[in-house]
């Protein structure tokens, strides 16, 4: 089993992310992660999906969700030539002794601090998903009071690979 990062271009019409995550769950593919929003074009969507397959499986979620009416591309990202982060949000319980160690492992990995209250403290951190792993590992002598994960964006490095679609639906790379 391994994961591959698929990036969809698809309408955006109401109901187009249910009828997605609906094709993965009639299916039975799992969905590692799924972030969806608008792209410069107020038409299209921009969905990055996360999965989890073997090979096999991996390439007939590539075709049965390329298949959808909705969609009017897919690709898969190749981890060499994309930039792929997630954003989180911690909210960790921390008293006035415990804030100052809380902070600096927030600044050795440039995290900031959003919000500060009596006894906790929410921290943003964005980054690769080893980057967000690595952090909450050394927050682990800390309780964690809440976790909010957006789940993994990406894109393509570079000008080569820019999909465009034209008024007549003609896709242009």
């Amino acid at each position: 089993m391994h994961k591959k990062a698929f990036q969809l271009i698809v309408d955006n019409t109401s109901g187009v992310l249910s009828r997605i995550s609906g094709l993965f769950s009639r299916r039975g593919y799992n969905i590692e992660s799924i972030t969806a929003g608008v792209t410069a074009d107020p038409r299209f969507t921009r969905i990055t999906i996360v999965a989890s397959g073997d090979d096999e499986i991996l390439d007939q979620i590539e075709k049965q969700v390329g298949k959808l009416v909705d969609v009017r591309y897919i690709r898969e990202l190749e981890p060499d030539s994309s930039v792929f982060r997630e954003l989180a949000l911690i909210k960790v319980r921390a008293n006035a002794k415990e804030r100052e160690g809380i902070i600096a492992v927030a600044n050795v990995f440039r995290a900031k601090i959003v919000d500060v209250g009596a006894e906790s403290l929410v921290i943003e951190v964005t980054g690769s998903q080893s980057k967000l792993e690595a952090f909450l590992n050394l927050l682990s002598g800390y309780e964690i009071l809440e976790l909010a994960r957006t789940g993994i964006a990406g894109l393509t490095r570079g000008v080569d690979r820019v999909v465009y679609i034209d008024e007549e639906d003609n896709k242009n790379l």
